[in-house]
């Protein structure tokens, strides 16, 4: 699926109405190849603490990487 393929799609569920759920956009994931299962990152989100949250985080993750630790994915 390309970009133009993927807009017309959007466009097609949108056409319908809002649908709850995630279904929609497990669908075009799949067609696009479910990009997202080859990306390593923490999406951090919110009104506040966010500096906070990625300090804590990354002081963590340096640690953990320090002892040897390996990423989920591997």
């Amino acid at each position: 699926m390309n970009y133009e393929e993927a807009r017309d799609y959007l466009a097609e569920v949108s056409a319908k109405g809002n649908l709850l759920g995630l279904q929609s956009i497990r669908i075009l994931l799949e067609e696009l190849g479910n990009p997202q299962d080859s990306l390593k990152f923490v999406h951090i989100a919110g009104t506040n603490g966010k500096g906070s949250v990625m300090s804590y985080l990354s002081s963590i993750l340096q640690e953990a990487a320090k002892k040897g630790f390996r990423s989920m994915g591997n």
